[in-house]
């Protein structure tokens, strides 16, 4: 009982001490056997860039089912991403059978033929990335 009561006393004691020693002299003291914590994350977290598709049309009308083409270039991706034509249909947007792999630069040409007549939204995915709407009128 008396070890018991003998380490309570201590104890107090030294918390009460250090409570009533001021920061600035304990920081200003020599650390010996001090722990150095290093952090797991970097301070400037690095995030990589977004992937990005561009694309445009030659046309903007054409008559149905005449060839035009639909070039662009992606963007923090690899080359040899494979990026596909999509057109907005009633229920969303359909992909077409009209893909290619962008080459060494990123860009990629594909040619297109559409028998949908009118006002015609496409757009090309790939690589995690969405490309703008281009709007081609079919006549």
């Amino acid at each position: 009982m008396t070890n018991r009561l003998t380490r309570t006393a201590v104890l107090s004691a030294t918390a009460f001490l250090l409570a009533a020693v001021p920061a600035a002299q304990v920081s200003a003291a020599p650390a010996t056997n001090a722990v150095r914590t290093v952090s797991a994350s970097p301070t400037a977290a690095t995030v990589a860039p977004r992937p990005a598709l561009s694309a445009r049309a030659t046309v903007k009308s054409i008559r149905a089912w005449q060839q035009f083409r639909v070039l662009g270039t992606g963007s923090h991706m690899r080359a040899g991403t494979r990026v596909t034509l999509q057109q907005l249909q009633r229920r969303g947007w359909v992909s077409l059978p009209i893909h290619m792999n962008t080459n060494r630069n990123g860009s990629y040409d594909l040619r297109v033929k559409l028998g949908i007549k009118g006002a015609n939204k496409i757009r090309i995915v790939g690589g995690g990335a969405v490309s703008p709407t281009v709007t081609v009128t079919i006549r």
